[in-house]
């Protein structure tokens, strides 16, 4: 019974060890005075993100875009790179998006005209 306990709780870990670097939870940067958590997790082939908890300044506020899916389908490039969709809540649009994980820092971009002229954040993982 030890044994497989063991073989188990390895076998967690290494499925914990093995998530793709984009996974987690993240704070978005301030856009328009707020901020919010996203829950980046697997959807299909790609990832997505969810909006959990939004911020105005340090306080915690009930926006209405909590639930809203923001990054949409995010197919892994290679390297850290991902591309999808994004939605920005401040307009309620969705742009052509692409990411770059390093460490526990993304680079998340929306971009229009073809990926000429793109608006960017960093996020920062916090789990």
């Amino acid at each position: 019974m030890k044994t497989f306990a063991l073989a188990a709780a390895l076998g967690l870990l290494a499925g914990a060890a093995s998530a793709d670097p984009i996974e987690g939870l993240w704070q978005t940067q301030p856009d328009e005075g707020a901020f919010a958590y996203v829950q980046i997790g697997p959807c299909g082939d790609a990832y997505c993100g969810t909006i959990t908890r939004s911020f105005k300044g340090t306080s915690e506020y009930q926006s209405p875009n909590i639930g809203k899916q923001i990054v949409i389908g995010m197919a892994p490039q290679g390297g850290g790179d991902y591309k999808g969709k994004v939605l920005r809540p401040a307009d309620g649009k969705i742009y052509n998006g692409k990411a770059s994980v390093n460490g526990d820092r993304m680079n998340l971009a929306g971009c229009v005209a073809g990926g000429l002229i793109c608006k960017n954040q960093t996020w920062a993982r916090i789990q």
